[in-house]
C-alpha cells in the first residue's frame, strides 16, 4: 500500500469517528512527515509562517466589526431600509430577510454571523406572519451563506491568501455574483411564498417611508461605502479597512446611536474570539497543503481530470460536485486551505482565471454551509428557530437548487465575475 493512500486512509478515518478537524489533519500530516523523512521542523516552521500574513488579521477585525453593529443597532435599521423596499410584497417578510442579508453581508463577511445577526430579528416575525418555521429558518440560512460571497469576506480573504490573488480583486468580483445570488435567492422566496400564500400584506411600496427609512439608517449604510470605497479608492488597504469598521462600528453605536453599551461590546469581544478560533485550522491544513507538492498530488489530480475531459465547463462542473460533497463534512476554511493548491493548477492549465476560480469554490462553500451533517447556517438556524436541523436542511433543498443555478451560471458567463475587476484594475495577467 503507498503511503499517500495510508494517509488519506487515516484521515478520512479520523474525520468519520469525529476527531477534530485540525487534529485529524495535523496527525496525518505527522505521518506524511515520517513517512517521507522530513524533519519534524516542517510543522513547527509552517504553522508560524501560516499565521503571519498580516491581512490575515482582516479577518477578526471584521468579525467584530460586524458584531458591534449588530448588537449596536446598525442591523436592526438595515432590516428596517430592507421592509420598507419590499415589504409590500407576496413573502414580504421572507424577501425582506434575504435583501436584509445582502446588506449585512457587506459588514460582517461571514456567514454564520449573518444567518445569527439578521435571523434572530426576522424568523420571529416570519413566525408572527404564519410561515412554516423551518421554511423561514431555511431562508435565513441559505441568505446568510451571502455573507461568504459579498465583499468583504472572510473565504476570499483565505482564498487570496493561499492562491496568491489580489484581495481587492476578490473582493470586487463578489459584487455582481452577489446581486445575482440575492435575485435568485429572493425570486425562490417569492414563488413559494406565493404557492402557500405567505406575507405581503403591509399595503403598496411608496417612496416615502422608504426615504425615511433609509435616512434613520444612513449610518448603517455608510458603513460598506466607507469600507469599499476605501479600499478601491487607495485611501487603505482590506486590512487597515476592517480597522476602520471596528471603529466606525463603535463610534456610531455609542455616540449616534447610544446603544453600545460596554457588557455588548465585551460580548462582542468573546463572539470574535469563539468565531475566529478555527482559524487554528490553518497551520495543520496549509502543512498538509504543502505536502501534496511531495506526492506530486496536484499532478495526478490534473491528469486525471483531463483524462476525463478538457472541457472548462465540464471540468469546473466537476470540481463543484467535489466541492459540495467535501463541504457537507469538512470546514469551508479547511476546505479552501486544503484543494485550493490541488485544482487551482487544473482550472488556470484550462485557461480559467483565478479570480473567477475564487468566486467559483466560495459559492460551492456557501452550499457546505447549507448541508448537513455540519452545515454550520443550519446550525445557526436552528438555535435561532428552534426547529431541528433535519425539517430546516429539506426546506432549504430549493435554496440550495437556487446557489447550484448560480454557480452554473457563473461558469457560462465568466464576464458576470471579471467584468469590475477588470474595468477597474485591467485584465489580470
Amino acid at each position: 500500500m503507498s503511503p499517500l493512500v495510508i494517509i488519506l486512509l487515516v484521515f478520512v478515518a479520523l474525520t468519520l469517528i469525529g476527531t477534530p478537524l485540525f487534529v485529524a489533519v495535523g496527525a496525518a500530516t505527522f505521518l506524511a512527515v515520517w513517512l517521507i523523512d522530513l524533519p519534524f521542523t516542517l510543522m513547527a516552521q509552517t504553522g508560524y509562517t501560516s499565521l503571519t500574513p498580516f491581512p490575515l488579521l482582516t479577518i477578526p477585525l471584521f468579525v467584530l466589526a460586524g458584531r458591534l453593529m449588530e448588537v449596536g443597532g446598525m442591523a436592526d435599521r438595515m432590516i428596517g431600509i430592507a421592509t420598507r423596499l419590499v415589504g409590500a410584497y407576496r413573502g414580504s417578510m421572507g424577501l425582506v430577510t434575504v435583501f436584509a442579508c445582502m446588506l449585512f453581508a457587506a459588514l460582517s463577511g461571514s456567514g454564520p454571523a449573518t444567518t445569527a445577526a439578521i435571523g434572530s430579528v426576522t424568523i420571529p416575525s416570519m413566525k408572527r406572519e404564519g410561515y412554516d418555521v423551518p421554511f423561514a429558518a431555511g431562508i435565513a440560512a441559505s441568505a446568510g451563506a451571502l455573507g461568504s460571497l459579498i465583499p468583504p469576506s472572510n473565504l476570499l480573504i483565505i482564498y487570496g491568501l493561499m492562491s496568491e490573488t489580489s484581495i481587492p480583486r476578490l473582493f470586487l468580483a463578489g459584487i455582481l455574483p452577489g446581486l445575482m445570488m440575492t435575485i435568485l435567492l429572493m425570486t425562490t422566496t417569492y414563488l413559494i411564498a406565493r404557492r402557500r400564500g405567505y406575507g405581503g400584506h403591509s399595503g403598496r411600496f411608496t417612496w416615502r417611508p422608504f426615504l425615511e427609512a433609509c435616512w434613520e439608517g444612513k449610518w448603517s449604510i455608510g458603513a460598506p461605502v466607507l469600507i469599499l470605497g476605501g479600499i478601491y479608492g487607495g485611501v487603505f488597504t482590506p486590512t487597515e479597512a476592517a480597522a476602520v469598521a471596528v471603529f466606525y462600528s463603535i463610534f456610531i453605536g455609542t455616540i449616534v446611536y447610544g446603544e453600545l453599551t460596554l457588557r455588548k461590546i465585551v460580548e462582542a469581544l468573546r463572539f470574535t474570539a469563539l468565531l475566529t478560533g478555527i482559524l487554528i485550522l490553518l497551520a495543520p491544513t496549509l502543512a498538509f497543503g504543502q505536502l501534496t507538492a511531495f506526492y506530486d498530488v496536484p499532478a495526478a489530480v490534473e491528469s486525471t481530470v483531463t483524462s476525463l475531459t478538457s472541457n472548462p465547463f465540464l471540468v469546473m462542473m466537476l470540481i463543484g460536485l467535489f466541492y459540495i460533497f467535501i463541504g457537507t463534512f469538512m470546514e469551508s476554511i479547511a476546505q479552501v486551505v486544503l484543494f485550493t493548491a490541488v485544482f487551482l493548477p487544473v482550472v488556470t492549465s484550462l485557461g480559467i482565471d483565478p479570480v473567477l476560480f475564487g468566486i467559483f469554490t466560495v459559492i460551492t462553500c456557501e452550499i457546505g454551509f447549507l448541508t448537513p451533517p455540519l452545515g454550520a447556517n443550519l446550525s445557526v438556524a436552528a438555535r435561532v428557530s428552534g426547529a431541528t436541523m433535519e425539517r430546516i436542511s429539506v426546506a432549504v433543498l430549493p435554496f440550495i437548487g437556487a446557489y447550484v443555478a448560480g454557480m452554473v451560471l457563473l461558469i457560462l458567463i465568466p464576464g458576470l465575475t471579471l467584468f469590475l475587476p477588470d474595468w477597474l484594475y485591467g485584465p489580470s495577467r
